[in-house]
């Protein structure tokens, strides 16, 4: 990365740091450091402090735009929208990945395209651009990079079906209501199939299969979703 990578960075961000140190230390990769160790600190620390940032705004925001409902659908939509994946996207739509810097290996190796590289920079972004300003200030350009919540939200449990049970289920019988066992394993360890079923207060609501254990609760919630109302 060089410093001519800031500036478009922060225009697209729509704020522009006083102490652009901060703003470099969001974007300097741990690999940067084995390499440059007298150039101070990664963005470890500062990820730290943002993620706490923004769990609050969307936690506020959220419970805001949605005053009926209850705890675990507010905690379920905040998780769909600060999960690795998709603040990765955030970090890829930002174009963070142009800014970071890099050790030789990790660059080599592909790391600026990392999702988790990206997702920890974002986060990083977010306590750098705190420090830098204020809460007011953070909340207004986290939210202006999510843009409409609801949108997001549609967008995500699209493709979310245990997302999508759980909003079904939660309110009508509670946090716990939902349990997913895996009920077979078949295949040699490099082609694993894996049956799950999921369970609506101990009784069976649906059951899928899928080459790891994330894949096959999804298949279950949808063959779930399929005996359901439509709401």
């Amino acid at each position: 990365m060089s410093r001519e990578a800031l500036p478009p960075l922060q225009a697209r961000l729509g704020y522009v740091f006083r102490d652009v140190n901060l703003l470099e230390r969001a974007v300097t990769h741990p690999s940067w450091l084995q390499e440059h160790p007298d150039e101070g600190e990664s963005y470890q620390r500062l990820e730290f402090l943002g993620d706490a940032v923004l769990q609050l705004v969307l936690t506020e925001a959220l419970f805001q735009l949605y005053p009926a409902e209850r705890e675990g659908v507010l905690s379920q939509r905040r998780a769909s929208l600060t999960k690795g994946t998709f603040l990765a996207q955030l970090a890829r739509e930002l174009g963070i990945e142009t800014a970071l810097r890099l050790g030789a290996s990790e660059e080599s190796g592909g790391g600026r395209l990392r999702a988790s590289a990206l997702e920890d920079a974002l986060e990083a972004l977010i306590g750098a651009l705190y420090l830098d300003s204020d809460l007011a200030t953070a909340r207004r350009v986290v939210l202006g990079l999510y843009g409409d919540l609801a949108d997001r939200l549609a967008q995500e449990t699209t493709d979310n079906p245990k997302g999508r049970l759980q909003e079904l289920i939660q309110p009508m019988h509670g946090n716990d209501a939902l349990r997913y066992e895996v009920t077979r394993t078949e295949g040699a360890d490099h082609a694993r199939e894996y049956e799950v079923t999921v369970y609506i207060l101990s009784r069976p609501a649906g059951t899928g299969r899928g080459t790891s254990k994330k894949l096959a609760e999804e298949a279950a919630a949808r063959a779930a979703l399929a005996t359901l109302p439509k709401v």
